[in-house]
């Protein structure tokens, strides 16, 4: 499916998810979706029922640029990551933090600029290698791959499993401005925005909140 904004594909899939979903963990999910968002940086989610916080997702952007893994002071404003945080206070899904390891993203931006049509500009996020780390917290994300087509940039968002009401918006509003970080490095404009999910689904108290 494509869609021309972040807006029209929440919209979609709360309803697709709320009629077609199957039950799977008290949710009802969705296997294997991917689609396209045309214009990425149109990434505000204005549904009413949905009421979601721009200003949230500003912030959780800021934090992923500081590439800080230590989430106490974001959990302030979403308490859900004090259930994430290990005894020290660290997440291993401050994807800022993934990205800066081993200088991922100079690497992508590097990479790019050595050859536009090259298939190896990607960072990895979720490492089954490292499944002993995620005892408090397992990254929702795999990686993400960029491509130099046209002379703009598109890329590819696959996730093991996102959650349509919060990952979804906050996460497509990072990863947007991810693109747009790597497109101004290269001094190009952007392009498409790819978003699979093996598991794309709405926890069962969201599921009636259109209503």
């Amino acid at each position: 499916m494509t869609f021309n904004n972040a807006q029209e594909a929440f919209e979609s899939y709360y309803d697709l998810i709320s009629e077609q979903g199957n039950d799977f963990d008290n949710t009802k999910a969705l296997f294997n979706q991917g689609f396209t968002i045309l214009n990425p940086l149109d990434h505000k989610i204005d549904t009413n029922f949905r009421k979601w916080s721009n200003k949230y997702a500003e912030r959780e952007w800021d934090w992923y640029l500081s590439g800080d893994p230590n989430a106490k002071e974001i959990s302030i404003h979403a308490p859900i990551w004090k259930m994430m945080m290990d005894e020290d206070g660290n997440v291993r899904s401050n994807y800022g933090w993934q990205w800066q390891r081993n200088k991922q993203l100079d690497n992508v931006v590097n990479i790019l600029k050595n050859n536009s049509n090259t298939r190896h500009a990607a960072i990895s996020i979720y490492d089954g290698k490292e499944i002993n780390t995620y005892s408090k917290d397992t990254p929702c994300t795999y990686a993400v791959q960029f491509t130099v087509y046209e002379n703009r940039l598109n890329m590819a968002v696959l996730m093991r499993s996102n959650d349509l009401w919060y990952g979804f918006c906050n996460d497509q509003y990072c990863f947007s401005k991810l693109q747009e970080l790597v497109a101004l490095r290269l001094r190009i404009d952007i392009g498409e925005y790819y978003h699979f999910a093996h598991n794309l689904h709405l926890y069962n108290n969201f599921l009636n909140k259109k209503k």
